[in-house]
């Protein structure tokens, strides 16, 4: 995976500064970039020796909600004449990592085995933002095999207070 981080980086940077005030639209029009070229299908097609590099930009750009801004064309095309499609969902990521680095925030996942309600969430983030040390954007994911409490995951920070996690401390100390 680090070889892709590795590809991917350049073009991230370089639409993180061409964007420059413009570069959270820039990430929302790429987010949707990444979701369709994160297709295996597409990938594939896209590989086709006998498949264009005009055909695979029509073929994306029509996939798309909205169409894109000049500068996103131009992303597009050159990460098509480049063959880097693949690279696309590692690209997305990065802008963020850069946007963020530059507010000073971070992105948070968390991970409850309930739906949170937007009262709850709002005081966890509080509670989070205190304990990062950083403001958060936070996303929500339900994964019912946590039995109860929150998992967060803020870049390669992890705050597991899950009730499987404490199962699982509790099952290591009764069988050390």
């Amino acid at each position: 995976m680090a070889e892709l981080a590795t590809i991917a980086r350049p073009y991230a940077e370089a639409l993180f500064k061409s964007a420059s005030n413009q570069a959270q639209a820039a990430a929302d029009w790429l987010d949707e970039l990444a979701l369709v070229a994160a297709h295996p299908q597409l990938l594939l097609w896209a590989a086709n020796p006998k498949v264009s590099a005009q055909q695979v930009y029509e073929l994306i750009t029509g996939l798309l909600r909205q169409p894109l801004p000049e500068l996103g064309c131009n992303f597009l095309r050159t990460v098509i004449d480049n063959g880097r499609l693949n690279a696309l969902p590692e690209m997305a990521r990065q802008l963020h990592v850069l946007i963020n680095e530059q507010s000073g925030s971070a992105d948070a996942l968390v991970c409850s085995a309930y739906p949170i309600d937007e009262a709850a969430l709002r005081e966890l983030a509080q509670v989070l933002e205190r304990h990062f040390k950083r403001p958060l954007k936070l996303q929500v994911e339900v994964q019912p095999e946590l039995i109860g409490g929150v998992r967060v995951l803020v870049g390669d920070e992890v705050l597991d207070l899950s009730v499987k996690a404490r199962l699982d401390q509790m099952k290591v100390a009764l069988t050390a």
